[in-house]
């Protein structure tokens, strides 16, 4: 059976096979020229078109993950931690992790890497197949606070429940509205109930949520249906930004004697809020490298 270029395109073009269409040709000459059998031909065609499906998926998946940055676990320093190894971390960077429900809180001072650890974590559960949101705290609870005011709360509700994986960053690090707790509890106890698996980072320790959503038993209500399958993990060492300037470090020279030093760095890659409070306003000179005006 003999059939002309156009019309094998315009049957793949029906097949969808858009990456065979592109290959076959070269491919072709490759096979003539190199004396492939017809079964090396077809799996290598075939092959061709499984990897750029799987790649074609996973940027979408990526995109709509909305992940502030691109990291994965391998490019996290364990260096610098002596409470959290790779070791720890199996169990939620493989499928289990998102088919079983479970959570975790990523917790510690700003600059120890937990939106990395995050962000990382919901890029393996995408490798694995699963698809993941990425909202702050912040933005979440804004978002259906508006969504309440206007009648479409569950449609938006429907944005973060559905994810197999959802990140909830920086829960603590700014001030919610007094229905913070309602906002978020909706979230927590429907992904409870269908076993969908959450991530929180925070630099506030879980016994204080209470304070910061402004509604102690809520709080405590989100906290247990949290860790009822998830755990706490506590990131400590230096500041992952600041490092250099042994800030972290009540011993070291500059912390002593340049408390107010700026940086020199051209600023965070991925900027979180700080918790230093003489440090905050010199972070807005951060292109300089100078001392401050005592």
């Amino acid at each position: 059976m003999m059939l002309s270029d156009q019309a094998l395109d315009a049957l793949l073009k029906r097949l969808h096979l858009a990456n065979t269409r592109r290959a076959w040709r070269d491919l072709t000459r490759r096979a003539e020229q190199e004396d492939w059998t017809y079964r090396d031909f077809l799996t290598l065609l075939v092959s061709e078109e499984i990897a750029h499906r799987q790649q074609t998926r996973l940027g979408r998946l990526l995109r709509r993950a909305r992940f502030p940055f691109f990291k994965t676990i391998d490019d996290f320093n364990f260096t610098y931690q002596s409470t959290v190894r790779l070791s720890l971390l199996g169990s939620a960077l493989a499928s289990e992790f998102v088919t079983d429900g479970r959570c975790l809180i990523l917790s510690g001072k700003p600059g120890r890497g937990k939106t990395h650890l995050a962000v990382a974590i919901g890029y393996r559960a995408i490798q694995n197949g699963f698809d993941a949101r990425f909202v702050t705290a912040a933005e979440l609870i804004d978002d259906l606070s508006a969504a309440f005011r206007s009648g479409r709360l569950a449609d938006a509700l429907a944005t973060y429940i559905h994810p197999g994986v959802l990140i909830v960053d920086e829960v603590g690090y700014l001030t919610y509205g007094t229905d913070a707790a309602n906002m978020l509890f909706h979230v927590v106890n429907d992904r409870h109930r269908k076993k969908r698996a959450m991530i929180f980072t925070t630099n506030k320790a879980v016994t204080t949520w209470g304070r910061v959503l402004h509604d102690e038993d809520l709080a405590h209500a989100i906290v247990d249906r949290i860790l009822e399958r998830g755990r706490v993990l506590t990131l400590d060492g230096p500041s992952l930004r600041t490092k250099h300037l042994g800030l972290d470090d009540p011993t070291s020279s500059e912390a002593l004697h340049q408390p107010a030093r700026i940086s020199g760095i051209e600023g965070a890659e991925f900027p979180e809020p700080t918790g230093y409070a003489d440090y905050q306003s010199s972070r807005r000179q951060i292109e300089g490298t100078r001392p401050l005006e005592r």
